[in-house]
């Protein structure tokens, strides 16, 4: 008995003959090229699927100039980061949008200045086709190292102060407003806020929302403590505002994290929540269902931000010119306000 001869593979020549199109078109559809017919693409995509062609990838790396990689760069050095509730489900929607293509995901932690080289290195040498960025304080080095990156940028929420070209965000500001319009609703009027770090896009954004609609309201800002988007933060920023403001009868919190601590230190203060204060959070992630009692808060789809931040990223590769966006927020009731 003779071993059978291995199958051949077909080629691009034959693939193209195939679809009935020419050789640059057949090779356009398989790099993903803008401006193809989609008649071209389906007749191209089904002689693929029936010659069963695999692309010699390197070959295709070397005509398109393209890596195959993106990467998500966090300015934190923390490794642990990647577990938080909020980053782990936007890797989760990036990685979602990322399996309908060929590329790879890279996670970069960029803020110690070891990270910040690494990531220079890696724009400098082409090593990705693109990058999405996670927000950033004002001060960030980041700011300018991809400002002249070479390669395009997808923000993942807005930097501060910075207009960039291509971001996807969350409705901050009407979320934030959303939130402080309930409490108002619920007839609460002494409404505190424990704000996110007011260096960030997103701090500054829920800050402007609270106030908005307090001045809406016809109601006086009742005490405002700046966190930092942690539970710690959050409890220090509560304390903060007992100590300052003891009369007042709920808490817009701008983020669940800061929420939770702001509910223990009430709390252990033997205020009763909601019936001496209310408290609204921000975010809806898992937290906010645990907490004692669970966190009235403001959904924000965090997996959508990240699958939306991917596919702007792929187009943008893919020489589109697509346009930023903004993600819907809405109120979710739960037994804190």
């Amino acid at each position: 008995m003779t071993a059978s001869t291995p199958r051949r593979q077909p080629t691009l020549d034959e693939v193209a003959e195939r679809a009935g199109v020419s050789r640059s078109a057949a090779s356009r559809v398989i790099n993903k090229a803008p401006h193809v017919s989609r008649a071209t693409r389906d007749a191209v995509e089904r002689a693929i699927k029936e010659m069963g062609y695999l692309p010699n990838r390197t070959a295709r790396a070397l005509a398109t100039r393209q890596t195959g990689i993106v990467a998500l760069a966090v300015s934190h050095d923390d490794p642990q980061l990647f577990a938080d509730p909020f980053f782990a489900q936007v890797i989760v929607g990036v990685s979602a949008a990322l399996e309908e293509t060929d590329l790879h995901l890279l996670l970069c932690l960029a803020s110690s200045g070891r990270g910040r080289f690494r990531l220079t290195n890696l724009l400098r040498t082409r090593g990705v086709d693109g990058l999405m960025l996670m927000p950033l304080h004002g001060d960030d080095p980041l700011t300018r190292l991809v400002a002249q990156a070479g390669v395009p940028v997808v923000y993942g929420g807005r930097p501060w102060h910075v207009q960039p070209q291509w971001y996807v965000d969350s409705d901050n500001v009407g979320g934030a407003r959303l939130a402080t319009e309930y409490l108002a609703g619920l007839g609460r009027t002494r409404i505190a806020a424990i704000t996110g770090q007011m260096s960030t896009d997103v701090g500054e954004a829920r800050y402007r929302g609270y106030r908005e609609a307090m001045i809406i309201a016809g109601l006086t800002p009742h005490g405002t403590a700046e966190g930092d988007f942690t539970e710690a933060g959050g409890a220090a920023a509560m304390r903060s505002l007992l100590a300052s403001h003891p009369d007042l009868d709920a808490v817009f919190a701008a983020s669940d994290k800061m929420a939770a601590g702001a509910l223990r230190v009430l709390t252990n203060s033997g205020r009763s929540v909601p019936a001496d204060v209310a408290v609204v959070g921000f975010d809806d992630v898992g937290i906010a269902e645990h907490t004692a009692p669970p966190l009235t808060t403001i959904h924000q789809s965090i997996q959508a931000l990240g699958k939306e931040m991917a596919r702007m990223l792929i187009a943008v590769i893919g020489g589109e010119e697509p346009t930023s966006l903004i993600l819907p927020t809405r109120l979710v009731r739960r037994e804190s306000a």
